[in-house]
């Protein structure tokens, strides 16, 4: 077993590491000074969902992500020798910026391994914090492989950035740091990747508050912890694009596996065009940016997913804010589509002088920003002296666009708009994960 080229000590299947309350609060005072005590406050849309709603900042990190708090713990436990030897790990973004950042800062050498797909935001901030960058895969688990090759052969400390018990003790002072925060705690919501960050705030909260409920949230297409709670046992699946990157980990951790069954009150999995609208609410309502993976908690309660926990205070952990602008972009638009605030449609207008202009005019007078608009000559049947315009358009929601299709249909002949409804703002866009707590009283309030 140790021969294989991905032994790794601290994650061994035969061998999970326990995962304790005193080693997260050493961690707490280890890492103090050197990383973030990052703001929980009161959400501006608690009011609208309906619950007392906290927001735990970890884009605050200078890296953009929470992986510093494990980073920095696991860095400052490596003897001299180890320091001296360097340290590698493979990562989608979030935990190389941190490696990288943080193994400049205490002049340890450092190797980065990302798949070839990963983000070009988080590519290049890993190459301007110092370490040196190695594409090579098309998935983590590719990465991985090759970056542990990489660790064998020049004695390098490879550093699991979602299963190395050092790494949770890290996380989990997230944990610590909302309990002093945020007085009675009813919930925490964490985002699931590999599941690091669930883990220790998992077992940090349990043992400071255990009637807290801990939620872990991931999306439809990143949901490995939910499907090695299905089958009690770590499976691999496969990840293609995800609007959660940061969560795209194909085979959860040893130890987080090992020791979240039974501590989680329930894994919960959100439809991916919730994120983007959660992505686009929270740069609406609470003026931060943050990425897919951070979103999900945000999601599940805008979802409809969390009914037990109206009126209740609840502190969703905003993972990080490292997104692609283009994501970004293409988060916010399909976030105002999906409420009904980017609408296209095709309207036949007079190719004559003014044809356009009347359109124009009755979406001015309506209030509708003309968003684009593509004229068709060619293929339009009938009248030659017609004219299709492929129209998108911006509106203020549902009863804004409802009213410009009225006024379509009133001022036009031909007209066609897809087929559209309110209906997915209001139905829940996600399914319930298994529940793992011994008594799920948390489904019974």
């Amino acid at each position: 077993m140790q021969d294989d080229v991905e032994f790794d000590e601290f994650c061994d299947p035969n061998n999970p590491r326990k995962i304790k309350y005193d080693d997260i609060l050493a961690a707490s005072k280890r890492i103090a000074g050197f990383v973030v005590k990052t703001s929980c406050t009161r959400a501006l849309m608690s009011d609208r969902l309906g619950m007392e709603i906290y927001l735990k900042q970890e884009f605050m990190q200078y890296t953009g992500c929470f992986k510093e708090r494990g980073v920095r713990n696991t860095l400052m436990l490596l003897n001299d020798e180890q320091k001296r030897a360097g340290v590698i790990a493979a990562s989608t973004g979030n935990h190389g910026l941190s490696l990288a950042y943080h193994s400049t800062l205490m002049g340890i050498p450092c190797i980065i391994v990302m798949p070839i797909q990963a983000p070009i935001t988080k590519i290049s901030k890993c190459e301007k914090f110092g370490a040196k960058l190695l594409l090579h895969g098309n998935n983590i688990a590719e990465a991985k492989r090759f970056g542990m090759g990489i660790a064998k052969e020049k004695k390098m400390r490879y550093v699991n950035g979602y299963d190395h018990p050092h790494v949770i003790d890290g996380q989990g002072t997230i944990g610590i740091e909302i309990m002093e925060q945020v007085q009675g705690v009813d919930a925490v919501l964490v985002p699931v990747g590999g599941g690091s960050l669930a883990c220790g705030i998992a077992v940090a909260v349990k043992h400071l508050k255990p009637d807290a409920e801990v939620y872990g949230i991931c999306t439809e297409k990143a949901c490995s912890m939910v499907e090695a709670l299905k089958k009690n046992e770590r499976v691999a699946i496969t990840i293609d694009s995800t609007i959660a990157d940061g969560l795209a980990v194909n085979m959860v951790g040893v130890n987080t596996f090992y020791n979240l069954k039974g501590l989680m009150d329930k894994m919960v999995v959100v439809k991916e065009d919730w994120v983007a609208r959660a992505i686009m609410h929270v740069v609406e309502e609470e003026r931060f940016v943050i990425e897919g993976g951070a979103a999900v908690t945000i999601a599940s309660i805008m979802a409809g997913l969390f009914p037990n926990l109206k009126g209740k205070k609840v502190v969703c952990v905003l993972s990080g804010g490292n997104i692609d602008t283009t994501i970004l972009a293409r988060a916010l638009e399909r976030g105002m589509a999906a409420e009904g605030r980017l609408v296209k449609f095709k309207v036949t207008v007079t190719d004559r002088p003014g044809g356009m202009a009347e359109l124009c005019g009755m979406m001015a007078n309506l209030g509708v920003t003309l968003r684009d608009c593509i004229p068709e000559r060619a293929w339009v049947k009938g009248d030659i002296f017609s004219c299709e315009l492929k129209v998108i358009a911006e509106t203020r929601g549902w009863d804004h666009t409802k009213e410009l299709v009225e006024q379509v249909k009133k001022h036009f002949k031909h007209y066609f708009f897809p087929e559209m409804g309110d209906s997915q703002a209001k139905s829940p866009g996600a399914r319930r994960g298994p529940c793992l707590a011994p008594n799920p009283v948390c489904m019974q309030k």
